[in-house]
């Protein structure tokens, strides 16, 4: 019988590596707030990490930097007030900044298995120098690789034992992308339901792409 989830946090995220890099989805809500939490006291270390906004100065993205445990950071804003912003100035932080569009591109064709893609965004500014370019359709385009995962961090609604998600109105966002762009997606559940329960049209992340499920009630 299948039967993804799991018993506790440490069950959830054992086995992430030094080195991997870990996907956390969110944009004002969809972050899954305990998961990062419970990363804070993993062994791992030398990491890279992939949101959409890094540059807050707290939270759970500002926590998980703030502890050393990463090495880079991607993301589509930083401000230089922040603790990135801070540690990128001290040299402590490596840093990739990618427009929120084509970030959101990339992952989704990791899941996809889409090797690359050009796309006009950036291609004639700072972004696009040392890059491959082209012209098509008349514009200049910047060539694009995908960004896969080893670790995603997800958030949810609800779950089934299958791993079928749904994901609480604009909490979607990068969380069905990113669950897919994964090796391991690990998910927070806010509510536990029967298998059968949510409908099909309400499955936002497949449970195909999904390893492990831990309820955090509400």
């Amino acid at each position: 019988m299948i039967d993804k989830f799991v018993p506790d946090m440490a069950t959830a995220l054992s086995g992430i590596k030094d080195g991997a890099v870990v996907l956390v989805p969110g944009f004002g809500n969809g972050m899954a707030d305990t998961l990062l939490q419970g990363l804070l006291q993993t062994a791992a270390s030398n990491m890279t990490l992939v949101a959409n906004a890094g540059g807050r100065d707290e939270g759970g993205v500002a926590d998980l930097l703030a502890s050393g445990k990463f090495r880079k950071l991607i993301c589509s804003f930083v401000r230089g007030d922040s603790v990135a912003g801070r540690l990128f100035t001290a040299g402590k932080l490596d840093l990739e900044i990618v427009p929120q569009g084509t970030l959101a591109e990339r992952i989704r064709a990791a899941g996809a298995g889409i090797q690359a893609f050009y796309t006009p965004t950036g291609a004639d500014t700072l972004l696009a120098e040392g890059r491959e370019t082209r012209m098509i359709n008349g514009r200049n385009c910047v060539l694009e690789y995908p960004i896969f995962g080893d670790v995603a961090l997800v958030d949810a609604w609800q779950a089934d034992r299958w791993g079928n998600l749904t994901h609480r109105e604009s909490a979607r966002n990068f969380n069905p992308v990113m669950a897919a762009a994964a090796k391991l997606t690990i998910v927070q559940t806010k509510h536990k339901v029967a298998l059968g329960d949510i409908p099909p049209e309400n499955v936002h992340t497949p449970g195909v792409f999904v390893h492990r499920v831990l309820h955090v009630p509400a």
